[in-house]
């Protein structure tokens, strides 16, 4: 029990570290597909919320269905919003999967220092 409470706190200690190491890239993932979110709603004819609603869903690859271009320009513009989110939704698992190779391997470490009455 205190060994997965240590891992845990290690986990989010290096998921909290990798993130700032990559926040700028994220950020301008975010904010080119917010870019690209309000440019389908121009070509679209969509309020500009609705743009970035349709940007993030797509983006995630949730695809609602509620929201669906009309145009060939704004379906290209489409697909590459899909193609950020596949990016950063790559870059966010890969932190989260090195974070917890990290703390994984932290705790291997720390088990052998204890004496053996003890783990």
């Amino acid at each position: 029990m205190k060994q997965s409470k240590a891992i845990r706190r290690r986990f989010i200690g290096e998921l909290w570290r990798g993130l700032n190491i990559i926040w700028p890239v994220l950020s301008a993932l975010l904010a080119f597909m917010a870019l690209l979110g309000l440019a389908v709603a121009g070509l679209e004819g969509w309020p500009l919320t609705d743009g970035l609603y349709f940007s993030f869903v797509t983006g995630l690859t949730v695809g609602y269905g509620d929201l669906v271009p009309k145009t060939g320009s704004a379906r290209v513009v489409a697909m590459s919003i899909g193609l950020c989110g596949i990016v950063l939704t790559g870059f966010v698992v890969a932190v989260a999967v090195e974070a917890l190779r990290a703390a994984v391997a932290g705790a291997g470490a720390g088990a052998d220092d204890e004496p053996p009455s003890q783990r």
